[in-house]
């Protein structure tokens, strides 16, 4: 039987740092980075204006993902990625990816202030203007709104990173 490789997701307010910690962790496990930005703005370049456009095609989006995830994780390659996995249910998809074949896997919480996420939003706008019309104060709000921190009845291997005020 071929080693399986590692499933690598995460958790955690919008700006508290997941895609960073996405690419870090791709190349530090030498695995493969599905970005759910990327992805997104690759399949429905136009359609995504509002928060509720975001929440009906990445609906869309994961069915299509979950079984080459698989495929890709049964063949030995890690997969990280960088998809919010920020409340139960977005959580529950991951669960489905990796527990139908008892794949490894880790979720990263970052632990990040409402200030400091804030803040690197703020920088975010600036290094890449395409986002400043998704990367405001008031989304930043409504989208958190929705935020459930995990949990240990969800049986997750939680890997918690800390990020204190800069």
């Amino acid at each position: 039987m071929n080693k399986q490789g590692k499933l690598i997701f995460f958790c955690g307010k919008m700006g508290s740092g997941k895609s960073t910690k996405a690419i870090s962790l791709a190349k530090e496990y030498n695995a493969i980075l599905l970005s759910e930005d990327e992805w997104l703005s690759a399949i429905y370049p136009e359609e995504i204006k509002v928060f509720a456009d975001y929440i009906k095609y990445s609906s869309r989006l994961k069915p299509l993902l979950k079984k080459h995830v698989q495929n890709l994780l049964n063949s030995g390659i890690s997969v990280v990625m960088d998809f919010p996995g920020n409340t139960r249910n977005q959580r529950a998809w991951f669960k489905e990816i990796f527990s139908e074949y008892d794949i490894p896997h880790k979720l990263y919480y970052l632990e990040v202030s409402d200030e400091l996420c804030l803040k690197q939003i703020e920088q975010r706008r600036k290094t890449i203007p395409s986002r400043a019309d998704f990367d405001t104060e008031e989304i930043f709000h409504q989208v958190n709104s929705y935020f459930q921190t995990p949990t240990e009845e969800e049986n997750f291997n939680i890997q918690i990173v800390k990020r204190e005020n800069i």
